[in-house]
């Protein structure tokens, strides 16, 4: 079987920045193996497979290396702009059925396309004493002032140097573990502009780090509204690569706005 597959930087004003995702039109979805396996082949974040519905929407199935994920913003972001960009230019809309609901794009005469996600509040962690200590241990940095728990584990530091010092995932693995979890935020206050800055951690899915993750910024929109008493926020995702958002809370909606550039469109044989 030869299909088409375009790999999509989000996040990004121009390639080999942001965050990678591959996306796949379909007419059907394949087989959960055959998709897996694409996604375990392609070694990104996230693998999106698409199928056509109407017009203007789709169904749309998201993989990491390891497995199927209930959401993802940058493949979803990746996705929209392949849509408006190359496979319907036409459409000022679109709309994705998925695991997490139906999750709406719409297109932007600048370039920066604006989705909207649900919001996922986060509450403060019950934790043992000592588990801070093993996060800063863990990612070889100071241990964090608070930490919350959402869909994922997030971790608040006070200085955006403590955040962007992160050397890697280190043995944040095992840590989460030991509270039955799998994802990491680290945040903080954020400096050169920016409202708040942060980077995520998923070695057990095959991320170790993510480059930019949209649905961590579900977590820290409504986190960092509240705390900076701001509807709009400027974010800086400070992995090696990076990525900014803009980003607006509002109510139980996260909206976020970034560009994407195209970085490969190709055939895959399977």
């Amino acid at each position: 079987m030869q299909l088409k597959m375009w790999q999509v930087d989000a996040f990004a004003s121009k390639p080999l920045e942001g965050n990678p995702a591959a996306i796949v039109p379909l007419e059907r979805f394949l087989d959960d193996r055959l998709m897996l396996g694409i996604a375990n082949e392609n070694n990104l974040a996230e693998t999106a497979f698409l199928v056509w519905k109407a017009p203007g929407q789709y169904d749309l199935r998201w993989f990491t290396p390891e497995g199927e994920v209930d959401l993802c913003g940058h493949a979803t972001l990746a996705s929209a702009w392949l849509l408006f960009e190359e496979l319907d230019p036409e459409l000022k809309q679109v709309c994705f059925d998925t695991r997490s609901g139906t999750l709406v794009v719409d297109r932007s005469c600048d370039g920066r396309h604006t989705m909207s996600l649900p919001s996922d509040h986060v509450v403060p962690m019950e934790a043992p004493a000592d588990f801070a200590a093993h996060v800063g241990e863990a990612l070889g940095t100071t241990p964090p002032k608070d930490l919350h728990r959402g869909r994922y584990v997030m971790g608040v530091w006070e200085n955006a140097a403590d955040v962007r010092g992160i050397k890697g995932p280190g043995e944040i693995a095992r840590v989460l573990r030991s509270v039955d979890s799998w994802g990491f935020i680290a945040t903080a206050p954020g400096d050169e502009g920016y409202d708040f800055i942060s980077r995520f951690f998923a070695p057990d899915k095959g991320v170790p780090e993510d480059p930019v993750t949209g649905s961590a910024h579900c977590i820290l929109v409504p986190y960092w509204a509240k705390r900076l008493g701001k509807k709009t926020l400027k974010a800086r995702q400070a992995s090696p690569r990076g990525g900014d958002l803009v980003c607006t809370e509002e109510g139980d909606r996260t909206i976020l706005a970034g560009r994407c550039a195209l970085y490969m469109r190709a055939e895959i044989m399977v």
